[in-house]
């Protein structure tokens, strides 16, 4: 149903974004409103009324609704984020903020994570707007700030202050699936996510006896800590199969001609050649030590240290992750949640998903589309809190030598012409028909 134009103005829109620097440092510190208004000026012009949202000046959220063929129907929600995280012009190969498409490849931070499929969004709406045709169920299409931080600013205030504007929506689709993942041996697989790990970012502290450093003291803070982060580091967490991980390695052996042996998965993923990416970090609860502080000159030994451990946690291993972190923190250094949200899981046997599915193989008819569960998260996470279901689904063509998860916060990050036109196409026939 995309037209010429809507080629041209995905990727038009994609590097216009781009050049819009929507930098969140964290700690409240980031600027959405130029984006958030050129999102819904883009909007307006095709006659879509959008509010501009915010928490805090500048921290501004854009939500929409275009209403559906069968207003019975539930509705859908359509989100993205507008924030990126920070990027150093010094690394990169192009600047990150010129949004230049050079051989081919849009180059940008944002190009994947995720300012990509806003502008598939807003193609794909301006698109249906020209020829007058209208979604089978109502639409919601929210852009929102702060996604790369807490949401505190974004789908968080949202889902607590204006929950009104998201009502009847039962599901909702975002970023991190969709796209071409390069399986080995010319396969193509689409990984679909119906499932998140849930946040657990941890502060760790201990104190002792301030001293000097030349003196003997058995009250050491730096010691506790330290003792306590080697074997937060060092833990093996056990093996624990969601019906999501279950679904993808499932339907990933049948991909690979392989035995589904879930008794021995280890032996499975050795299989699934580069595919074991996709779930080789959702088999467990995990907690990195990220960050260490303590002291301040080498011959004092300080009162306090501290520490931050990123944890995520499966759906249904919250009980076990916090008896875990008590374990090894032990009774000298105590732990609490810095910033915390719940793990997701969603149906791979729904309507939306086989919709989903069906847009992939439309348009690539030798590609797999697969359920997947995200090792991280996003603002479906935020969304849940109002009953929405919420998938992975921002569909994108890469090519074989650009990897989604090596680029997606990384260095030189970009995308191909082609595979943006590949995925407004996706888009709007999930969209329309889901």
């Amino acid at each position: 149903m995309v037209d010429a134009r809507a080629l041209d103005e995905v990727v038009r829109f994609t590097s216009e974004l781009i050049r819009i620097d929507t930098t969140n440092h964290g700690g409240g510190d980031g600027n959405e409103r130029e984006a958030a208004e050129y999102a819904a000026g883009k909007l307006a012009e095709v006659g879509v009324e959008a509010r501009i949202l915010e928490k805090a000046p500048n921290r501004s959220n854009v939500v929409a609704r275009i209403e559906g063929e069968d207003p019975e129907a539930d509705a859908l929600l359509v989100h993205g984020h507008l924030d990126v995280v920070p990027a150093e012009a010094a690394d990169w190969s192009v600047h990150p903020f010129s949004g230049e498409i050079r051989d081919g490849m849009l180059w940008g931070r944002g190009a994947i994570d995720m300012k990509s499929m806003n502008a598939m969004v807003l193609a794909t709406v301006r698109a249906w707007a020209r020829a007058g045709v209208r979604p089978r169920r109502p639409i919601v299409v929210a852009f929102t700030a702060d996604e790369e931080a807490s949401a505190e600013y974004g789908a968080g205030y949202l889902a607590e202050a204006h929950a009104e504007l998201f009502a009847g929506c039962t599901e909702g689709v975002s970023e991190s699936g969709g796209f071409t993942f390069h399986g080995g041996n010319g396969l193509r697989l689409y990984p679909i996510a119906a499932g998140e790990r849930g946040t657990a970012w941890l502060r760790l502290s201990a104190s002792g006896t301030a001293g000097h450093g030349s003196k003997a003291n058995p009250d050491n803070a730096v010691g506790k800590l330290a003792a306590a982060v080697a074997r937060i580091g060092a833990h093996e967490w056990p093996l624990r199969l969601t019906p999501t991980v279950r679904a993808a390695l499932t339907e990933l052996a049948e991909v690979y001609g392989v035995e589904p042996d879930l008794d021995d998965v280890d032996g499975l993923l050795a299989k699934l050649g580069p595919a074991a990416q996709l779930v080789e970090s959702t088999l467990r609860n995990s907690a990195n030590p990220t960050v260490l502080r303590a002291g301040y000159k080498v011959n004092v030994i300080p009162e306090h240290a501290y520490a931050e451990v990123d944890g995520r946690v499966l759906p249904g291993g919250e009980a076990e992750f916090e008896a875990t972190m008590e374990a090894l923190c032990g009774p000298d250094v105590q732990w609490e949640y810095q910033h915390r949200t719940q793990p997701l899981a969603a149906p791979v046997d729904s309507p939306a998903f086989a919709a989903m599915r069906a847009a992939v193989r439309k348009f690539d008819p030798e590609g797999h589309p697969v359920p997947f569960c995200m090792s991280g998260g996003t603002d479906a996470k935020q969304f849940a809190q109002l009953g929405i279901t919420g998938y992975g689904f921002s569909p994108l063509g890469q090519t074989a030598e650009l990897g989604y998860g090596r680029l997606a916060h990384g260095v030189d990050e970009r995308v191909p012409v082609e595979g943006l036109h590949f995925g407004v196409r996706v888009l709007d026939d999930f969209l329309r028909n889901a």
